[in-house]
């Protein structure tokens, strides 16, 4: 699945086009490297997100393409 994508299923970021735009200003690694938002997230990956001062890193523990809201945080961890 896209990372952008997976950011929005997941409920990290609230829509599609702002996690586009977050992957392209660069706000977002995998890995500990910047990735554009193409990236082929996978299990076991590691998300850090810039939201202004506040980093948030969580490690993806499961990708799926629908989930319900409630359900949307049994798909990472936060570290």
């Amino acid at each position: 699945m896209r990372l952008d994508k997976y950011l929005k299923v997941s409920r990290l970021i609230k829509r599609r086009t702002v996690a586009n735009e977050a992957c392209d200003g660069g706000l977002v690694q995998v890995n500990g490297r910047t990735v554009k938002a193409s990236y082929d997230v996978k299990v076991g990956d590691v998300i850090a997100l810039q939201f202004g001062a506040r980093m948030v890193t969580v490690e993806v523990l499961s990708v799926q393409e629908v989930v319900r809201a409630a359900d949307s945080a049994t798909m990472y961890r936060q570290i």
